[in-house]
């Protein structure tokens, strides 16, 4: 009995011994660092409609009359077929968010649709801006603008066209 209990305690002092050489050995450690950004969710409402006015088509055959209003209020109606009368603005929207984070805008082309007619359409190419910088957390917001134009013919049908954007924001 006594040789036995001589041989444990020699296997346990020989096992212990094993494992803490073991584990002094195979232990290591590194620091990392850890971050989160926390954004507000954005928020985009629309200010004001795009409105290219009233436009009258002039005789004769004739085609690449463009009628536009850029997204800084710019209005173009320089072909001698067209007169252009009315009020015209570009779209307005406005967006909420972070402050000083970039927002990425999107605004695809606009088929617009004769109303009298919806066989009919115009294409309104747009004119918006790539991103703009939020200058506060939360309202007001930053307003930003799209324009757009229309290429008309004489063989452009009367009506009024309109359409809807799919203007996007995103960080």
């Amino acid at each position: 009995m006594r040789q036995s209990a001589r041989a444990i305690t020699a296997a346990a002092a020989l096992l212990g011994g094993l494992s803490c050489g073991a584990g002094a050995s195979a232990a290591a450690t590194q620091v990392a660092q850890v971050s989160a950004t926390v954004a507000k969710p954005l928020i985009l409402t629309r200010v004001q409609d795009l409105d290219l006015g009233s436009i009258v088509l002039g005789p004769g055959t004739w085609s690449g009359a463009t009628v536009g209003i850029s997204r800084t209020g710019g209005f173009t109606c320089a072909s001698a077929n067209l007169i252009c009368t009315g009020a015209t603005k570009p779209a307005t929207y406005n967006v909420s968010g972070t402050n000083n984070r970039a927002v990425q805008i999107t605004a695809p082309n606009v088929t617009l649709v004769n109303q009298s007619d919806p066989t009919k359409t115009l294409t309104l190419v747009t004119d918006a801006v790539a991103s703009v910088t939020l200058t506060n957390s939360g309202p007001p917001g930053t307003n930003f603008n799209v324009g757009g134009s229309i290429s008309l013919s004489s063989s452009t049908a009367a009506g009024t066209y309109s359409g809807t954007f799919n203007v996007t924001v995103d960080y």
